[in-house]
């Protein structure tokens, strides 16, 4: 039986996506933001717009289209990619945006630029358990694009649409109905991005684009303790071992051992976090002859023992 793997990475890291600010702007504009290290989701509601990002040609946003930012920047939104920028942080009620953690609340950064409402655009960002962060975010691209003329545009034009009604509206709920919009709004968009995987780095998320290899994910996911060796993903694969240990390296940027020894730290990472399961019971669990063979794999894709990631990991107080 297998499952999700998708499903999965986003449990594992903890994924929340919060619609934290709404841009109206008309006429000539422009407005440039600094690069961040969070996470950021863009999603056009109304109009068109450019978006300007280092390193690719700029892009054209129609109303339905989304972007999930990784880091990328500075960026530009625009009404045209010649009209000089305006800083964002320069713009009044810059920073006032909800904060993470603390729920669910209503946008509070209300920007507008230039005169009328040409263009409408919901932004956001993604919250991630900082302990996986890194790892989750190595497999994205600077700029995820999710077009409205894709498979998925359907749902997202439904999905933005709940959230501007619920934004604008005060029915009981609204708070939780546009968290679970944003949350979906964030899965469509990955969604779009498995559908191309031309833009997607190496590393797992490029492994689901692929679907004899998500299957292999499925498989290794549904019981990451069996002794897996290449022979037996490779016939999950339904590939000759040569073949699927090219190709998996190719998309993944790794051995298909190595990116399984790679999930089962992370699943120990998280056991090591939330409860209090020995280091032996949980390289047993894990698929590990030993608790010492167990630790020096976890160091391996760590840099610590089991039990200093315990110890560091631990709360204070």
């Amino acid at each position: 039986m297998t499952v999700d793997p998708l499903s999965d990475v986003l449990a594992l890291v903890r994924a929340r996506c919060e619609i934290t600010g709404v841009l109206r702007a008309g006429g000539p504009w422009a407005l440039r933001s600094g690069p961040r290290t969070q996470v950021k989701l863009d999603a056009v509601t109304h109009g068109t717009c450019w978006l300007l990002a280092p390193g690719r040609p700029p892009l054209r946003l129609v109303a339905g289209d989304a972007v999930v930012l990784n880091g990328a920047g500075p960026l530009v939104l625009c009404s045209h990619p010649e009209v000089p920028p305006v800083e964002e942080s320069a713009l009044a009620g810059a920073g006032t945006g909800s904060t993470a953690g603390s729920g669910p609340a209503p946008p509070e950064v209300f920007h507008r630029l230039g005169s009328g409402e040409d263009v409408t655009i919901l932004g956001g960002h993604v919250d991630l358990d900082p302990a996986a962060a890194a790892w989750f975010t190595g497999a994205l691209p600077d700029v995820l694009y999710a077009g409205a003329s894709g498979t998925e545009a359907e749902r997202m034009r439904l999905l933005l649409e709940g959230i501007v009604e619920e934004t604008a509206g005060d029915r009981p709920g609204a708070a939780f109905a546009r968290h679970q919009h944003a949350q979906l709004l964030l899965l469509h968009a990955l969604r779009a991005g498995l559908r191309d995987g031309t833009e997607l780095r190496p590393g797992w998320l490029r492994l689901l684009a692929d679907e004899r290899m998500r299957r292999v994910l499925g498989a290794v996911h549904a019981d990451p303790g069996r002794p897996w060796g290449l022979r037996e993903l490779a016939a999950v694969a339904g590939m000759s071992r040569s073949h699927f240990a090219q190709r998996f390296r190719e998309l993944a940027g790794q051995t298909p051992l190595a990116h399984l020894s790679q999930w089962r730290v992370r699943l120990a990472e998280q056991a090591l976090r939330e409860s209090d399961t020995t280091v032996a019971a949980l390289g047993a669990r894990l698929g590990y002859a030993s608790e010492s063979s167990f630790s020096h794999a976890f160091r391996r894709v760590a840099g610590m023992s089991p039990s200093q990631y315990r110890r560091t990991a631990a709360p204070e107080g």
